[in-house]
Protein backbone atom coordinates (compact mmCIF):
# COMPACT_ATOMS: atom_id res chain seq x y z
CA UNK A 1 0.00 0.00 0.00
CA UNK A 2 3.02 2.27 0.48
CA UNK A 3 3.89 2.12 -2.98
CA UNK A 4 0.92 3.10 -4.02
CA UNK A 5 -0.35 7.25 -3.65
CA UNK A 6 -3.11 7.91 -2.14
CA UNK A 7 -5.78 10.00 -3.18
CA UNK A 8 -8.07 12.23 -0.75
CA UNK A 9 -9.97 13.67 -3.57
CA UNK A 10 -7.33 16.53 -4.03
CA UNK A 11 -5.86 15.68 -7.02
CA UNK A 12 -2.27 14.72 -4.97
CA UNK A 13 -0.85 12.47 -7.52
CA UNK A 14 -0.75 14.87 -9.93
CA UNK A 15 0.99 17.50 -8.04
CA UNK A 16 4.17 17.14 -9.99
CA UNK A 17 2.64 18.18 -13.05
CA UNK A 18 1.01 21.33 -11.66
CA UNK A 19 4.61 23.68 -12.04
CA UNK A 20 2.75 24.86 -15.84
CA UNK A 21 5.52 23.81 -17.73
CA UNK A 22 5.59 20.51 -19.86
CA UNK A 23 8.61 18.27 -18.77
CA UNK A 24 10.28 15.42 -20.77
CA UNK A 25 9.51 12.47 -18.44
CA UNK A 26 11.77 9.12 -19.04
CA UNK A 27 9.35 6.07 -18.97
CA UNK A 28 11.64 3.83 -17.42
CA UNK A 29 9.79 2.61 -14.24
CA UNK A 30 11.78 2.54 -10.97
CA UNK A 31 10.83 -0.67 -9.08
CA UNK A 32 12.01 0.14 -5.69
CA UNK A 33 9.16 2.14 -5.17
CA UNK A 34 10.19 5.88 -4.74
CA UNK A 35 10.18 7.38 -7.98
CA UNK A 36 8.07 6.09 -10.61
CA UNK A 37 9.21 8.58 -13.55
CA UNK A 38 12.51 10.62 -13.55
CA UNK A 39 12.72 13.95 -15.36
CA UNK A 40 14.98 14.29 -18.00
CA UNK A 41 16.48 16.72 -19.73
CA UNK A 42 14.62 18.83 -22.95
CA UNK A 43 16.88 20.05 -25.75
CA UNK A 44 14.92 23.14 -26.45
CA UNK A 45 13.09 25.79 -24.80
CA UNK A 46 10.66 24.55 -21.96
CA UNK A 47 7.93 27.84 -23.16
CA UNK A 48 6.18 26.31 -26.24
CA UNK A 49 6.03 30.09 -27.76
CA UNK A 50 9.10 30.63 -27.57
CA UNK A 51 10.08 27.33 -29.60
CA UNK A 52 7.48 28.91 -31.83
CA UNK A 53 8.91 32.35 -32.05
CA UNK A 54 12.57 30.77 -32.46
CA UNK A 55 11.35 29.06 -35.42
CA UNK A 56 9.67 31.75 -36.99
CA UNK A 57 12.98 33.48 -36.60
CA UNK A 58 14.85 30.71 -38.34
CA UNK A 59 12.10 31.22 -41.37
CA UNK A 60 12.52 35.33 -41.32
CA UNK A 61 14.03 36.26 -44.64
CA UNK A 62 17.07 38.53 -45.21
CA UNK A 63 16.05 41.98 -45.37
CA UNK A 64 17.82 41.78 -49.04
CA UNK A 65 15.86 39.30 -50.12
CA UNK A 66 12.64 40.51 -48.92
CA UNK A 67 13.21 43.91 -50.80
CA UNK A 68 14.03 41.80 -54.43
CA UNK A 69 11.10 39.95 -53.52
CA UNK A 70 9.11 43.61 -53.46
CA UNK A 71 10.84 45.16 -56.58
CA UNK A 72 9.72 41.67 -58.23
CA UNK A 73 6.62 42.01 -57.44
CA UNK A 74 5.97 45.43 -58.44
CA UNK A 75 7.96 45.19 -61.90
CA UNK A 76 5.39 41.53 -62.35
CA UNK A 77 2.53 43.97 -62.06
CA UNK A 78 3.64 46.73 -64.37
CA UNK A 79 4.44 44.17 -66.53
CA UNK A 80 0.83 42.82 -66.37
CA UNK A 81 0.12 46.01 -66.50
CA UNK A 82 1.33 46.80 -70.11
CA UNK A 83 0.77 43.63 -71.35
CA UNK A 84 -2.91 44.32 -70.32
CA UNK A 85 -2.78 47.93 -72.26
CA UNK A 86 -0.85 46.21 -75.23
CA UNK A 87 -3.59 43.28 -75.19
CA UNK A 88 -6.72 45.59 -75.68
CA UNK A 89 -4.64 47.77 -78.06
CA UNK A 90 -4.21 44.98 -80.31
CA UNK A 91 -7.80 43.79 -79.87
CA UNK A 92 -9.20 47.59 -81.08
CA UNK A 93 -6.43 47.69 -84.01
CA UNK A 94 -7.62 44.55 -84.86
CA UNK A 95 -11.31 45.13 -84.62
CA UNK A 96 -10.69 48.11 -86.97
CA UNK A 97 -8.93 46.22 -89.36
CA UNK A 98 -11.85 43.52 -89.39
CA UNK A 99 -14.70 46.27 -89.72
CA UNK A 100 -12.48 48.27 -92.71
CA UNK A 101 -12.20 44.61 -94.30
CA UNK A 102 -15.97 43.71 -94.40
CA UNK A 103 -16.62 47.40 -95.11
CA UNK A 104 -14.26 46.93 -98.28
CA UNK A 105 -15.67 43.09 -99.01
CA UNK A 106 -18.97 44.48 -98.79
CA UNK A 107 -18.27 47.06 -101.28
CA UNK A 108 -16.58 44.81 -103.34
CA UNK A 109 -19.28 42.47 -103.68
CA UNK A 110 -22.31 45.45 -103.94
CA UNK A 111 -20.04 46.18 -107.23
CA UNK A 112 -19.78 42.47 -108.60
CA UNK A 113 -23.30 41.95 -108.11
CA UNK A 114 -23.91 45.55 -110.27
CA UNK A 115 -22.01 43.73 -112.89
CA UNK A 116 -23.54 41.12 -112.71
CA UNK A 117 -26.91 42.28 -113.39
CA UNK A 118 -25.61 44.98 -115.68
CA UNK A 119 -23.86 41.64 -117.62
CA UNK A 120 -27.12 39.49 -116.98
CA UNK A 121 -29.51 42.17 -118.58
CA UNK A 122 -27.11 42.26 -121.69
CA UNK A 123 -27.14 38.86 -122.34
CA UNK A 124 -30.75 38.44 -122.06
CA UNK A 125 -31.35 41.42 -124.20
CA UNK A 126 -29.16 40.17 -126.93
CA UNK A 127 -30.44 36.24 -126.72
CA UNK A 128 -34.06 37.73 -126.75
CA UNK A 129 -33.76 39.72 -129.60
CA UNK A 130 -34.09 37.36 -133.01
CA UNK A 131 -32.03 38.61 -136.06
CA UNK A 132 -32.62 36.19 -139.22
CA UNK A 133 -29.54 34.47 -140.07
CA UNK A 134 -27.85 35.34 -136.34
CA UNK A 135 -28.33 32.26 -134.62
CA UNK A 136 -24.27 31.86 -135.45
CA UNK A 137 -22.69 34.62 -134.41
CA UNK A 138 -24.98 34.47 -131.17
CA UNK A 139 -22.98 30.93 -131.03
CA UNK A 140 -19.34 32.26 -131.61
CA UNK A 141 -19.47 34.97 -128.92
CA UNK A 142 -20.57 32.28 -126.22
CA UNK A 143 -18.11 29.82 -127.31
CA UNK A 144 -14.65 30.44 -127.19
CA UNK A 145 -12.99 29.12 -130.09
CA UNK A 146 -9.19 30.50 -128.55
CA UNK A 147 -7.82 27.31 -127.44
CA UNK A 148 -4.72 28.85 -125.57
CA UNK A 149 -7.45 31.10 -123.48
CA UNK A 150 -9.02 27.29 -121.95
CA UNK A 151 -6.43 25.53 -120.45
CA UNK A 152 -8.01 25.37 -117.21
CA UNK A 153 -10.85 23.81 -119.02
CA UNK A 154 -12.78 20.77 -120.23
CA UNK A 155 -11.83 19.90 -123.37
CA UNK A 156 -14.46 21.18 -126.05
CA UNK A 157 -12.34 20.78 -129.35
CA UNK A 158 -14.81 18.33 -130.73
CA UNK A 159 -18.08 20.33 -130.01
CA UNK A 160 -16.08 23.66 -131.40
CA UNK A 161 -14.90 21.74 -134.55
CA UNK A 162 -18.96 20.46 -135.04
CA UNK A 163 -20.69 24.32 -134.41
CA UNK A 164 -17.96 25.30 -137.15
CA UNK A 165 -18.91 22.23 -139.56
CA UNK A 166 -22.46 23.72 -139.07
CA UNK A 167 -21.95 27.60 -139.35
CA UNK A 168 -20.21 26.29 -142.58
CA UNK A 169 -22.79 23.57 -143.61
CA UNK A 170 -25.95 24.69 -142.09
CA UNK A 171 -28.43 21.44 -141.94
CA UNK A 172 -31.14 21.62 -144.58
CA UNK A 173 -34.64 20.94 -143.53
Amino acid sequence: DDNVPQDNGGGEQFDMFDDGEPQMMNGAPDFMGENQFEESQSNGPSDAYSAISSVDKERAEPEKLRIWREEQKMRLEKKDAEEAQKKEAWREAAKKELDDWYKHHNEQVQKTRETNRTAEEAFKKDRDTTQPGGEWEKICRICEFNPKNSKNTKDVSRLRSILLQLKQTPLVR
